[in-house]
């Protein structure tokens, strides 16, 4: 949502309209104003601490209170901390308002769901485990709405296909937010009971320590990609007519993982298999790389070692998987003819054959010493060309369609990961690199 578009303005508009409706107070209904004012305190609190150290939102309070109070009420808990809470990018306050009326939808449905299902009375009571029903189908209401509004501003501000913009969203959610969920009905049954909300507060401890541990995970993994993007910077240095390649090449395995339909989390390592392909190159010779002309069959021996050397180099980093495979075996061949093993088929893991594909596509359609670049349409019809002989068909035809659909205008880094082109470049847009053919290490 760097640079919104108008019908995105529209849509969070719309939302924010909606928000605010759910917050008119019911002339019926009584609520405890000093509870939502300590609860929205509380949330507030929670979350300036935890997108602070991005360790995410502090659902328990916000559930909490939809299992306590009216829907009006508990809407109007999320609304302070969601607009004070910090952003990433810009635009900051259109950011800003689109969390807070997404939770304040979210949490109105939870509340309205939940006092429909006679919720308040099995948490006053308590009546277990019937209490478990009305805060369960709370819990779905507030994911289901999470996940409706969330593809509606992926398809509308991000440019995803309507057909993937929904795709997992709610699955995903439902599991960490159904913890949430049961503290926050522990917290709504404590709140409730002779020991008061001071005992309700406690159940908070525990998601502070997991919220400490996710911290930690998460310092550690910046450091790995710290370290990523530092040697994809020294691959760039010693390989000048390369500056650039390992990136592209992480964005276009990118787009074939998604094509393929593959999970979030494995489209992650894949990007990272495409920027890392290549760091077994700072073990090669400077002037083998940057040699103007046809290597020698001994030059191209000792070119042809970087596959390994870059293996040495990630293997002890846990959290890439089988992006290490990749960086292995990324210039195997389908009919068994490359190398370093020559394996052939079905042996050679799927994101090595996925990488070979996205390289291959940015080698041909970026510049080297050697030769220029080729248009992108051409660039596809050799792949299309070498599809079951070097390639595997699959992912040509994967990259193929995310190309038709997208466009081709590559603008990543390796700090995070990165949106798909914003616009469609007409015809198939034109980049640069050679490599097919030659087979180009």
């Amino acid at each position: 949502m760097d640079a919104v578009p108008a019908r995105a303005r529209v849509y969070v508009t719309a939302v924010a309209l909606a928000a605010l409706l759910c917050l008119r107070p019911l002339p019926s209904v009584h609520a405890p104003w000093w509870a939502v004012l300590l609860l929205a305190a509380l949330y507030a609190g929670s979350e300036l601490v935890a997108r602070s150290r991005l360790v995410g939102t502090c659902y328990p309070v916000l559930l909490a209170g939809a299992f306590l109070l009216p829907p009006p009420a508990a809407a109007l808990v999320a609304l302070p901390g969601a607009l004070l809470s910090p952003v990433p990018r810009r635009p900051f306050g259109l950011r800003r308002v689109w969390r807070a009326a997404q939770l304040t939808l979210a949490v109105w449905a939870a509340a309205w769901v939940h006092g429909r299902l006679d919720g308040p009375d099995a948490v006053g009571e308590p009546a277990f485990p019937y209490a478990l029903v009305p805060a369960g189908a709370g819990v779905l209401s507030f994911c289901l709405v999470l996940a409706v509004l969330d593809g509606g501003i992926l398809a509308l501000a991000d440019h995803v296909p309507p057909s993937r913009a929904w795709r997992g969203l709610l699955p995903r959610s439902l599991a960490p937010i159904a913890v949430h969920g049961l503290a926050g009905l522990m917290m709504a049954v404590l709140w409730r009971s002779p020991y008061g909300p001071v005992a309700a507060l406690l159940v908070l401890l525990p998601m502070c320590v997991a919220w400490w541990a996710f911290a930690q995970y998460h310092r550690e993994r910046a450091a790995h990609q710290a370290t990523i993007r530092a040697l994809v910077q020294a691959v760039d240095i010693k390989d000048g007519y390369t500056r650039g390649h390992s990136e592209r090449v992480g964005q276009a395995s990118m787009m074939i993982a998604r094509e393929l339909g593959m999970d979030d989390e494995r489209v992650e390592t894949l990007r990272f298999a495409g920027i890392l392909h290549d760091v077994g190159k700072l073990g090669v010779p400077t002037r083998l790389l940057r040699k103007d002309g046809p290597l020698t069959p001994e030059e191209r021996r000792v070119i042809e070692l970087h596959p390994e050397y870059g293996h040495e180099m990630v293997r002890g980093i846990r959290f890439l998987g089988e992006a290490r495979a990749a960086v292995l075996h990324h210039h195997e061949r389908l009919d068994g003819s490359g190398y370093p093993y020559g394996l052939a088929g079905d042996r050679i893991p799927e994101s090595a054959r996925v990488v070979a594909v996205a390289d291959a596509f940015d080698a041909m359609t970026s510049t080297r010493s050697y030769s220029r670049a080729r248009p992108v349409a051409a660039a596809l019809e050799e792949l299309q060309r070498c599809a079951g002989g070097q390639f595997d068909p699959r992912m040509v035809r994967a990259l193929v369609h995310a190309l038709g659909r997208h466009g081709w205008r590559p603008a990543v880094t390796a700090d995070g990961p990165p949106g798909l082109p914003a616009e469609r470049a007409p015809g198939l847009a034109e980049g640069a690199r050679n490599g097919v053919g030659r087979g180009a290490p």
